[in-house]
């Protein structure tokens, strides 16, 4: 049965005044591209609707030429404007421009806050978990408190020579919210479940990552 799952982005492109940044691209593209294949509707949005800044494009790469030539990644929905009540899903697609953007916007904590409290999944990769250090369920209680994780790790953010320049190293934000972060080696794909949870480390944990979403909406048939 077809799900309909959101893609979020940031809107954000300034790393901390020292180089231009975005989302990245091939963290929504791979996703966008899985989810399509297997029958999913997808849509994207951003925090500031419109086109958003991009990351690490990859013009050889078939799906993520086809994802920006897309009517839904070169004009997002505005996120909030954005229904939750319409999706079975959202994936917080990384770059770094989350950190800036993600952590404290109202309608990022409020999609992925009703989407959750519907039964429905919610995923975020290499920096989209930003999204999630501030997200309180209706309770009070931080979604990812006691939950399993994969993030950023503070190593690969010390290899791309950003530690000192990201507002917070977001490994450690996690698990200062009650998180079990579960680090992979460095650069490799690394996913990790935990019920309706699903996270990813890096860039190539996004594909990867967009599978376990797929299996886990046949698996809930949420």
């Amino acid at each position: 049965m077809s799900k309909r799952i959101l893609i979020a982005l940031t809107s954000h492109d300034d790393l901390g005044g020292v180089e231009k940044t975005g989302y990245y691209v091939s963290e929504a593209a791979h996703p966008w591209e899985i989810f399509r294949k297997a029958g999913h509707e997808v849509d994207v949005a951003s925090v500031r609707g419109g086109e958003p800044p991009q990351d690490g494009f990859d013009p050889d790469d078939s799906a993520q030429v086809a994802f920006l030539a897309s009517p839904e990644a070169r004009d997002t929905a505005r996120l909030a404007d954005v229904d939750p009540s319409r999706y079975d899903a959202v994936l917080y697609a990384g770059g770094h421009g989350t950190m800036w953007d993600f952590p404290d916007d109202p309608d990022v904590i409020r999609v992925g806050r009703e989407v959750y409290e519907r039964g429905g999944v919610v995923a975020a990769v290499c920096h989209g978990p930003s999204a999630l250090v501030n997200l309180t369920l209706s309770d009070g209680s931080y979604l990812v408190a006691g939950k399993r994780m994969a993030a950023f790790t503070n190593e690969e953010e010390t290899l791309r020579g950003v530690a000192h320049v990201v507002p917070f190293l977001l490994a450690d934000r996690l698990v200062e919210r009650g998180a079990e972060h579960q680090p992979g080696a460095t650069w490799q794909a690394q996913v990790v479940v935990d019920g309706r949870l699903a996270t990813g480390q890096n860039p190539a944990s996004a594909a990867p990552l967009a599978e376990r979403v797929v299996e886990l909406l046949a698996e809930r048939r949420v």
